[in-house]
């Protein structure tokens, strides 16, 4: 027999952005009623997600702080001409501590994990099984829209934890070791030391296709473990995954396509850093930004929420059109050397543009000097771009 639910604000996706919603809206309103609903069997599902420092505001940093699994206080980076370690403090975390949080938090009826979504309006929600949710207010954060309404690259990547026969000796994350064979675009490996014996290392790609062949990349990683000299005990975990990078597209197309008059977040709602694919920033600012608005109405949210995620996406173009230079004016193996020489650009710098926070006077250096690409092909590509 089916039954209606009632509450103050419903949250569709207990991922990334809609967890983050949940514990901060629970945190600004202890009283109010929210329920968490996720069609999987985990909140956060099967993901690490990893941030710098300086991608958080110092006023959010209540809301990652417990969610944080590591965290090291540099990180080195590796292109075939260039090497170099930054002073940045860079963390991740794991989606098993991430659903631990957030179950720990919310009451024992307000995580409803194993549901279904059948259909999502700005106040309610109806569940495959029949039971429905009648709520104030929607949030749908359950990943993206139609992609097809948005010009794009992508970045895909298989990554595996190893646990391994001896220490690796590897001190501190390797964000972006491109010194590996050039294939299928811009490559580079990524390496996350948990402990000393226990190492993420996940084979990477910006590439023109969303295609992942596990096989190969696993091969890839085989590889280059092999490589390193470290000697295989044990696969603990794996995961693979394809993001969007935007170089351009009609915003209001897609932020429709996830549901008309429905309050949004997440990449449902545009929300990503369009060259690196990065959502926790963004992720960490909505999120306050819903704890933070005073009403769960649900017209009211997707007014907020529109009207913010359009505002970000126009304030991003330039992110947009250096995606159009690394995928339409470099050639897939020769687009290591736009990461490599922005590598060498001020370390601030680097860290506000991680963090989409780029001012005029970085915008003028990553632009200026010596062009890693043609500049009649990087014209062509940056022309039209929305």
């Amino acid at each position: 027999m089916s039954a209606t639910i009632s509450c103050d604000l419903a949250i569709v996706g207990g991922g990334l952005a809609g967890g983050l919603i949940a514990r901060a809206v629970r945190a600004r309103h202890p009283e109010a009623d929210v329920r968490l609903i996720e069609g999987g069997a985990h909140i956060g599902g099967n993901h690490l997600w990893s941030f710098f420092a300086s991608d958080v505001a110092p006023a959010d940093r209540w809301l990652v702080s417990p969610l944080i699994s590591h965290g090291w206080t540099r990180y080195d980076v590796a292109f075939p001409g260039h090497a170099r370690t930054l002073k940045s403090p860079y963390y991740s975390i794991e989606s098993a501590n991430f659903e631990r949080v957030v179950l720990n938090e919310l009451p024992t009826n307000a995580a409803m994990v194993g549901r279904e979504v059948q259909a999502v309006s700005g106040t309610a929600v109806v569940l495959a099984d029949g039971d429905r949710i009648e709520a104030k207010g929607v949030i749908d954060c359950r990943g993206a829209g139609d992609l097809s309404t948005l010009d794009l690259g992508w970045q895909k990547f298989l990554g595996r934890e190893l646990l391994l026969q001896r220490p690796h000796g590897v001190e501190r994350p390797v964000v972006m070791d491109a010194t590996v064979e050039q294939i299928d675009g811009y490559r580079f490996v990524y390496c996350l030391p948990f402990s000393a014996d226990r190492i993420f290392v996940e084979d990477t790609y910006y590439s023109d296709t969303s295609y992942i062949d596990p096989a190969a990349l696993g091969g890839r990683i085989d590889t280059y473990v092999a490589r390193r000299g470290w000697e295989l005990k044990d696969v603990v975990r794996e995961e693979a995954g394809a993001l969007p990078v935007a170089i351009g597209g009609d915003f209001e197309a897609y932020w429709r396509s996830g549901g008309h008059n429905v309050a949004k977040a997440g990449v449902r709602a545009g929300l990503f850093h369009p060259l690196t694919s990065y959502s926790l920033p963004d992720a960490v600012r909505t999120a306050t930004l819903v704890a933070s608005a005073g009403t769960f109405d649900g017209q009211a949210l997707h007014d907020l929420l529109h009207g913010y995620s359009r505002r970000l996406w126009r304030s991003r173009r330039f992110y947009r059109m250096l995606a159009a230079m690394l995928f339409r004016a470099a050639e897939p193996e020769e687009r290591y050397r736009v990461l490599e020489r922005f590598y060498r650009l001020d370390e601030e710098l680097i860290g506000r543009f991680y963090a989409a926070k780029s001012n005029l006077g970085d915008k003028i250096r990553v632009m200026t000097g010596k062009p890693p690409v043609p500049i009649g092909r990087a014209v062509r590509a940056i022309t039209g771009v929305q």
